[in-house]
């Protein structure tokens, strides 16, 4: 079935998280009680709600995406390029920049969704923040009352587990075994928020961002039989 989807219909992404604040004291006292419950079982006793803050960008309801980066294939006769671009900034404005391709490039029924641990990471994310920011859900983030079979979405991760759904595979561990080069040659994710409120250097961040990108089309390759992209088929517009 891999073998049958149009790599010209899938829309890869990734994005970046942080805190919603570059520190614990920055939020108000609701928050930060908020903060101390729902971080309570993750941190246990050995980190304080203060010191676990670091953290806060993996749950929507204390962190902001900084950037969603997307890449998807290009055809023209036997040459094939694939693009990345990223949208970043405001939080609100660049969903709706994101929202706005979704509409309007990828909308129709043929169209998928693939990243990696996407399906439990960052398209929950990307919807929860929408509504938190007001904004109606694209039809391809909207997943009310679709049955599994209908929803638009592909997980390089899900398709690696074959099934066996205890096993978590990184993208990095993943491009290794595959012989795909490493995007982790900068930053890991560990680092994205210091990076962000502390160097203050999104490009950086946006440059870490994309190779997650084109290192997952690089795995749904892989996963299909077919040759790897090479850096001269690799445009960013």
């Amino acid at each position: 079935m891999l073998h049958k989807v149009n790599l010209a219909h899938i829309l890869f992404l990734d994005i970046e998280t942080v805190p919603e604040t570059a520190s614990f004291a920055e939020l108000d006292v609701e928050k930060q009680a908020l903060w101390d419950q729902k971080s309570k079982y993750q941190r246990k006793d050995e980190f304080t709600p203060e010191e676990f803050y670091e953290r806060a960008g993996i749950w929507a309801e204390f962190g902001k995406i900084i950037c969603i980066s997307v890449g998807y294939f290009n055809f023209k006769g036997t040459i094939r390029t694939f693009r990345t671009t990223t949208f970043h900034g405001d939080e609100k404005q660049l969903l709706q920049e994101f929202k706005n391709l979704l509409n309007t490039h990828f909308s129709t029924s043929k169209h998928l969704l693939c990243g990696h641990n996407a399906k439990e990471f960052d398209f929950p994310y990307i919807a929860r923040r929408m509504i938190i920011h007001k904004l109606e859900l694209p039809y391809k983030l909207n997943l009310f009352g679709k049955k599994p079979w209908e929803i638009p979405h592909l997980d390089t991760m899900e398709l690696w587990k074959f099934g066996d759904y205890k096993h978590f595979t990184s993208l990095k561990l993943l491009a290794n075994i595959l012989g795909i080069p490493s995007p982790k040659d900068d930053i890991d994710g560990s680092q994205v928020r210091h990076v962000y409120y502390e160097e203050n250097d999104i490009d950086r961040i946006i440059t870490y961002c994309e190779k997650d990108v084109i290192t997952t089309a690089q795995v749904l390759l892989r996963l299909r039989g077919e040759e790897l992209l090479d850096l001269t088929e690799i445009k960013k517009v």
